[in-house]
């Protein structure tokens, strides 16, 4: 079975601006954290692999050098607000009709 096609009327209204929580930002945070370290083992890996072709296993060294340092550089930077524009609630607004109106003096 396929689900119909929905509208942008079909989805939830957003009720609230609010940032993701800090525990959900910090979980963000340390997956960057730990796959930017873990791009690090198998750069030192490779350069030992290659030590055969010295200009090769040098600068696989030099770009696993400054990892740890961007990695914490890239955990302690705040993530970046979503650019999405999200379904907002909008009220039936009605004029008044033009028009002249009686006024009643009481």
């Amino acid at each position: 079975m396929t689900e119909p096609q929905r509208s942008s009327q079909d989805q939830p209204v957003l009720i609230t601006d609010a940032a993701m929580s800090y525990e959900q930002e910090l979980a963000v945070r340390k997956r960057r954290y730990k796959v930017m370290m873990l791009m690090r083992i198998p750069c030192m890996i490779a350069a030992a692999a290659c030590y055969q072709i010295p200009w090769l296993a040098v600068g696989l060294l030099v770009l696993s050098i400054p990892l740890p340092w961007i990695a914490v550089l890239v955990a302690n930077d705040r993530l970046p607000r979503k650019a999405e524009t999200p379904n907002r609630f909008q009220a039936d607004r009605r004029a008044i009709e033009p028009g002249e109106r009686p006024v009643i003096e009481g």
